[in-house]
């Protein structure tokens, strides 16, 4: 083993995305020292290396972090390459320290202090934040290896075009907003296409119409999602366990679309016979590809202090670990709203966090 390199700062962010750099916004306005640690080589690649055709769901005047409107029309919905750029372009604008390149391993507490390794370099640091969402690492049934060697297998988090596909049919199992939008790619491909599972329910309007856009923003993204469904009202808690088990609602795609595509609902994929994919009644697909979009664990598991619950989950009050001073998490699927995985969410939740830091070093530097 090489020599380690070890650096002290107060503060370290892990993550550059989103919900890092408005964390370091925060921090930087507050005369706070820090550091963003980010795995990719550019701030932005984790948008980068989604698939192609994907548009946020969200319309541009709610894209933009503090300080920086979206550089786009306000009705309009950026590319996965827009948003990766807008970010590139945020933190230069506020000189923001990230450093790429740098993949954090591990995570441990010795008395007061925390460490983050990341290769030959060591972080020792009073204050740890963790901007990164709780889809960190795929998740695909244990039969998915008893498929047939020739038929092509992909996660979503790997798709990224229809050139990735065999000629042939497509099974894709999950049907959330990831499913439905590559089954209609595929299906508009050519490809004969199938998508495995549950109704997840959809949004009744669509969002790019006069309509959609006034009821998305006003009631949905202002008030819906960012003022009542938080963990403070009962019936966000409700929506918090719904949403944190079983996923969210189809945002563009309606069930229509589906059958006007020609891709077909069939029910939860069970299993493999012969190498083929068979389904909860019994029908076995002749396929020669499968897209699991079957989401992520959280994958935490480089945190080696006693924070996670049985789920893989970081326990956490609003984004403060429970029993942990020091540690803290931006960015997870309802940190305390359903908007918090949103951009125009996470900002409440970055600029909280950034307040409990500062509150916290002036109660030590009186102490």
């Amino acid at each position: 083993m090489g020599e380690i390199h070890k650096h002290r700062v107060q503060t370290v962010v892990i993550g550059a995305g989103q919900a890092g750099l408005s964390v370091g916004y925060h921090l930087a306005r507050r005369g706070l020292e820090f550091v963003i640690l980010e795995s990719h080589q550019r701030v932005g690649d984790s948008w980068r290396q989604r698939w192609d055709s994907l548009r946020l769901f969200t319309p541009a005047r709610f894209d933009g972090l503090a300080g920086m409107p979206f550089p786009a029309p306000p009705d309009t919905f950026p590319t996965k390459d827009e948003m990766a750029d807008y970010l590139e372009a945020y933190a230069s604008q506020f000189n923001l320290p990230v450093q790429t390149g740098v993949a954090v391993d591990r995570l441990t507490r010795r008395g007061a202090l925390y460490t983050v390794s990341a290769g030959d370099r060591q972080f020792e640091a009073d204050h740890v934040i963790v901007a990164m969402s709780d889809y960190q690492r795929r998740r695909v049934p244990p039969f998915a290896g008893d498929l047939d060697p020739a038929i092509v297998q992909l996660h979503s988090a790997d798709y990224r075009n229809l050139s990735q596909l065999r000629p042939g049919g497509v099974l894709v199992v999950g049907a959330g907003n990831s499913g439905a939008d590559i089954a209609l790619e595929a299906a508009r491909g050519g490809h004969r296409t199938w998508i495995s599972g549950r109704d997840v329910g959809h949004v009744p309007f669509r969002i790019d119409s006069l309509a959609g856009r006034l009821v998305l923003v006003r009631l949905v993204l202002r008030g819906l999602f960012h003022r009542v469904l938080t963990v403070k009202m009962p019936v966000g808690r409700v929506f918090r366990r719904k949403m944190l088990s079983m996923g969210g609602p189809l945002i563009r795609v309606k069930p229509r679309d589906f059958g006007a595509a020609g891709v077909e609902r069939v029910p939860r994929t069970a299993g493999v016979q012969n190498g083929r994919p068979v389904l909860e009644d019994g029908r076995v697909l002749d396929v020669a590809n499968v897209v699991w979009c079957t989401g992520f664990h959280p994958g935490f598991s480089w945190i080696d202090v006693p924070v996670l619950g049985g789920d893989g989950r970081p326990m956490q009050e609003r984004g403060v670990a429970i029993n942990e001073p020091g540690l803290y998490f931006v960015g997870l699927l309802f940190l305390y709203a359903a908007s918090s995985v949103m951009i125009h969410g996470v900002g409440r939740d970055a600029e909280y966090i950034a307040n409990t830091i500062s509150e916290r070093t002036r109660v030590r530097r009186v102490a």
